[in-house]
């Protein structure tokens, strides 16, 4: 039964019944509910979004950020800089729309969240099974043929000056001819529909305003999420409630029902730099794929990547030099876009009375400033290393680099009124743990002192993994979910 198809969406006729709710269809939500229905619970999916093909828009586009993104794409955390950052909001959630890079949580930070949070039950050996499942489910794999040309020259780049760069998996299916082509193995093609295969009941475009809870069972109060999505408001009965709608989300649902705990005090985000980069031969093409390399040199505190360089991306990554975006139109397939991404930075989710969305905001002090510059000058060095012939950092006012010597230009720390920065990953604002002091749910993500509610999203992580962190937010929810089929 493929997701898209109109006969898995219930059109409540009332208030509905059911034994779990899962609040959110992304990646934790999604696979918590497939792993709940297929054991044979009676399980209700709500999201938000609407529910749309994975080939409704094209890839990347502004079709695509306009029907599948809350705000279309742009929303920032307040601060000084500010961080720009994006959500997924349809059935599926980010998994919809991002570029499909799937990495294991590392190690050390398993033990470092240990040590930190008391998470328990969490170790390498414990989360194998769970993240071999998920690999298996979504077809994680390497490309069968050549990376993309951008993606190769920062590899390139990498080796000339003898840093660490791996080519990352993605979740993809490819075509049997041994070709790049592929199908991105995201949650409208996989745990959705193996889940309304099972009987789950998936509701869209409904929004649940807050929770409650009156013997032994809590309501959620739903209204529609846009207008004539649904005819009313109505309510979802259910003894266990899994939240999964993202962080910044569930701790904004979780504050406007009361739940305030530690609540959203505590959210991480990969803050980062970018930079167009131009080449003397073509590094661009229509429909060009995404790129797969990482540097890996400086982690977990830094990362280097490719980004997605399509003209109106290279044409936004462009706006700190205003008066090179005209020749993006031209000179496109010279250029690609490049990424520093680091793990410093703590911010905060608040709600705000008479607003849907949340009050987010995220400071960075001197330290985590200074080694976003520090990646910057080392992402330069190692463009310049793979052949650029100039590069524009997203600094204004900062000079155009086009040598080693001109890496000198660069501000040894971010200057916080001119540099733009943005993220894709979000995570820790419900963060799970034995420390009650730290943490918002148990290690296993029930929420402290409410009974039947977990969390099951990128809330949880109790901080930046370093890496993109869907594979965790996978193996967490499918581990988590299976606690509570032990359990009940």
């Amino acid at each position: 039964m493929a997701a898209t198809s109109t006969d898995v969406v219930v059109e409540p006729p009332g208030d509905v019944r059911c034994d779990v709710a899962v609040i959110g269809s992304g990646p934790g939500g999604a696979v918590t509910a497939c792993t709940l229905a297929e054991a044979g619970r009676d399980v209700v999916l709500l999201e938000e979004g609407p529910l749309l093909a994975l080939e409704a828009t094209p890839a990347f586009s502004a079709q695509e950020m306009r029907a599948k993104y809350r705000n279309g794409g742009i929303t920032v955390a307040l601060g000084s800089p500010g961080v720009n950052y994006a959500e997924g909001r349809c059935v599926g959630g980010g998994s919809e729309v991002n570029s499909g890079l799937y990495h294991r949580t590392p190690h050390d930070v398993l033990d470092r969240w240990r040590l930190r949070f008391g998470l328990e039950h969490a170790s390498p050996d414990e989360m194998a099974p769970h993240f071999a499942a998920c690999e298996e489910d979504v077809s994680v794999s390497k490309l069968p043929g050549p990376a993309p040309a951008a993606s190769l020259r920062l590899h390139e780049g990498a080796g000339r000056l003898g840093w660490s760069s791996i080519e990352v998996p993605r979740w993809y299916r490819y075509a049997p001819d041994g070709s790049s082509d592929g199908v991105k193995q995201s949650m409208t093609r996989t745990y959705v529909p193996r889940a309304t295969g099972a009987g789950c009941r998936l509701l869209p475009d409904t929004r649940v305003a807050r929770l409650g809870h009156d013997a032994g069972r809590w309501t959620l109060r739903c209204e529609p999420a846009r207008p004539g999505a649904r005819a009313s408001s109505f309510t979802v009965r259910a003894r266990t409630v899994f939240v999964a709608a993202g962080a910044f989300q569930t701790p904004a649902l979780l504050l406007r029902s009361g739940i305030k705990h530690n609540v959203g005090r505590s959210l991480h985000l990969h803050p980062t730099v970018k930079v167009v980069a131009r080449f003397d031969d073509v590094v661009n093409a229509p429909g060009m794929g995404v790129p797969v390399h990482q540097v890996k040199e400086f982690a977990p505190h830094l990362s280097f990547g490719c980004s997605i360089s399509q003209p109106p991306h290279l044409a936004l990554a462009m706006t700190d030099h205003p008066e090179r975006i005209s020749d993006v139109h031209e000179d496109w397939p010279h250029l690609a876009v490049y990424y520093a991404m680091s793990d410093g930075g703590v911010g905060r989710v608040r709600t705000v009375p008479g607003f849907r969305d949340p009050l987010v905001s995220f400071a960075l002090d001197d330290s985590d400033l200074t080694l976003l510059a520090d990646g910057l000058a080392k992402l330069c060095r190692c463009l310049l290393a793979a052949g650029a012939t100039v590069l524009w950092p997203s600094v204004r006012g900062c000079p155009p680099i086009r040598s080693e010597a001109d890496l000198a230009l660069l501000p040894a720390i971010l200057p916080r009124d001119r540099t733009s920065l943005m993220t894709i990953h979000a995570f820790s604002t419900c963060p799970m743990g034995q420390d009650r002091g730290r943490t918002v749910a148990d290690s296993f993500g029930r929420v402290h002192e409410a009974s039947g509610l977990h969390i099951a999203d990128a809330s949880l992580l109790c901080g930046p993994p370093g890496v993109n962190p869907q594979g965790s937010i996978m193996a967490f929810a499918r581990r988590n979910a299976l606690a509570f089929l032990d359990r009940a």
